[in-house]
């Protein structure tokens, strides 16, 4: 439905997508790639649309029904108790008073229906998506609905993030990694059931259309107030989403009728688990660990689970260090303590709860009025990637899902793919 081109960020190259590419297929080395559209000025559809308002900025061949977008206003009563006057507040989940409806209450909505909607109709064999949560909700809801074949790998510690409104269909398959495994564990996993023809991987950040999905959430903060923010905050697990609010900020640029700033990135990790700050403060591209044990137990200490990816795409070309550099941007991090006094100085200010990446993103936003990364002045946007979930409860009866297998990505990968065949056949 949407006329658009993918460019190779590592050299520029420009070339047309053939089918479910994640990288360029003339380029050797790893680079993220964009989808460059046809039409530069974006005209937003009606709210009754969902995030499919959008969809001149979307890489789709199709709509969903059920979608919704982030809700962007600006904040009165938080912003008055930090002594801000432009602070404006996108919000991903459920909140009906406010017009958001995302029933698992994640952005990771504005991912799955972009990607599904990327999928053709005749899409053949079985999407595999690695979750630490809150995408496996979004995406279960999504394909569930539209009987899209689906395998969620999750964590077992995660499964209680695993709950929907209703039971998913059976084309729907849960996998989850052993007690004591992350979520890497559980991308290892996935990548080697891919080794399947049977399967086929999202492919994460490396998927136009989950960036692209994540980026309405910048295109409803312009929509909003008719310009680009001076400072954008989000928590980051991946950076994923940090990395297409960068790129919805040039294709705003782009449109001409919203300015020409960039948004000077600012977002958080949860201590102590907090691989791109100790990165982005050593000015390196590159990513280190003292050990994988080390990783993963610090990847567990966090109370925000949903943050903890050992392997993000930070240094690749296009990721988040190439979007920080080029914003002037930097990274906060924030404790588990501070993350719990920003949600509940959240939930007492404007009256709904957030999750707990989101009170990552506020309790770092903070971090950086004080520190002097922000100016208290400016034209801010906080991204709140998830809340509503106490009162989605509270109104509804959430079901909990099971897993159907639990395999351990250390297993023989013959008896890994058995195992996972097993499932759709």
């Amino acid at each position: 439905m949407t006329n658009y081109k993918l460019r190779n960020f590592a050299d520029g190259n420009l070339f047309d997508d053939t089918g479910w590419l994640l990288s360029d297929p003339s380029y050797n080395s790893p680079s993220l790639i964009r989808a460059i559209y046809e039409k530069k000025q974006i005209d937003i559809g009606d709210d009754s649309l969902g995030i499919y308002k959008f969809s001149d900025w979307l890489p789709i061949n199709r709509t969903l029904e059920g979608s919704s977008a982030t809700v962007t206003y600006k904040s009165k009563k938080l912003a008055s108790k930090l002594g801000l006057n432009n602070l404006l507040i996108s919000f991903s989940g459920y909140w009906p008073e406010i017009g958001a409806n995302m029933t698992t209450c994640s952005f990771k909505e504005t991912e799955a229906y972009s990607v599904c909607a990327r999928l053709e109709k005749d899409q053949a064999g079985v999407m595999v998506v690695a979750s630490a949560g809150n995408t496996a909700r979004a995406f279960a809801k999504v394909c569930s609905e539209n009987n899209i074949p689906l395998l969620l790998v999750v964590p077992e510690d995660n499964l209680d993030a695993l709950w929907l409104k209703k039971m998913p269909s059976d084309c729907v398959k849960l996998i989850c990694t052993p007690k004591g495994s992350d979520y890497f564990d559980a991308i290892d996993l996935s990548n080697k059931i891919c080794k399947s023809p049977l399967f086929f991987e999202e492919g994460g950040a490396r998927n136009v259309a989950r960036r692209d999905g994540m980026a309405t959430t910048v295109l409803s903060a312009a929509a909003f107030c008719g310009e680009i923010p001076d400072f954008y905050f989000q928590a980051i697990g991946s950076g994923t989403g940090t990395i297409a609010a960068w790129e919805a900020n040039l294709r705003l640029i782009e449109d001409g009728r919203f300015g020409n700033k960039k948004m000077v990135l600012l977002p958080s990790q949860n201590e102590p688990f907090t691989p791109m700050y100790d990165a982005w403060s050593a000015a390196s591209r590159e990513i280190t660990y003292l050990s994988d044990d080390e990783a993963r137990e610090n990847a567990l200490k966090i109370a925000a689970k949903v943050l903890s990816n050992r392997k993000p795409p930070y240094g690749v070309p296009g990721g988040l260090f190439d979007a920080l550099t080029d914003t002037g941007g930097n990274i906060e991090k924030a404790t588990n303590q501070e993350m719990y006094a920003a949600l509940t100085l959240f939930e007492e200010s404007e009256g709904v709860d957030i999750h707990p990446a989101a009170g990552i993103a506020l309790a770092g936003m903070i971090k950086s009025l004080e520190s002097g990364k922000a100016n208290r002045d400016s034209l801010l946007m906080l991204n709140i990637t998830g809340g509503g979930e106490k009162r989605f409860k509270y109104d509804f009866n959430p079901v909990s899902l099971k897993p159907h297998k639990i395999i351990s990505n250390h297993s023989e990968l013959s008896n890994i793919i058995k195992e996972a065949e097993l499932l759709f056949t």
